[in-house]
Formats: C-alpha cells, sequence, structure tokens
C-alpha cells in the first residue's frame, strides 16, 4: 500500500494537506498511528465527510520513508 506514495502525485504533512482535501483533489489519505490525534482527527473526520479513504500506517517514520523524506511524516495524501 505505501508503495503508491513513492511515484504517485502527492502531499505531505497536515499543512499541505489540509489545502489539497479543501481544493478537492485528494484520492488517498495515509495517517500515522504514532501522530498526535490532535492534529490527525480533524483530517480523518473531514475524510469521513468527503469519502477519501484513510489508511492507517504504524509510525511516523514508516510514512515519512514511504514518503522519500528523511523525517516522519504525521500524514501524506495521493492526488
Amino acid at each position: 500500500m505505501l508503495e503508491e506514495l513513492k511515484s504517485a502525485k502527492k502531499v505531505v504533512g497536515i499543512k499541505q494537506l489540509r489545502k489539497a482535501l479543501n481544493a478537492g483533489s485528494v484520492k488517498k489519505v495515509f495517517i500515522a498511528e504514532d501522530a498526535d490525534p490532535l492534529l490527525t482527527d480533524p483530517i480523518a473526520e473531514r475524510c469521513r465527510q468527503l469519502n477519501i479513504p484513510v489508511i492507517s500506517v504504524p509510525t511516523m517514520k514508516q510514512l515519512g520513508a514511504a514518503c522519500s523524506i528523511c523525517v516522519g511524516a504525521a500524514v501524506a495524501a495521493i492526488l
């Protein structure tokens, strides 16, 4: 599932994901389970409202690596 993030057009991070959700260009969202729920819960709720699939990833480190960045990522999305 995470392999999709390596080659797909994507956004990484809370701010960028919020902008993409508002623009209506998100197809699938990935949320790290160990990220701060105060940040990720509103994203998950918005995805439910918009019927966008949400995939849980065990750690921020794994999600960051899947996005080809050197730091952890709380959220990412395929556009």
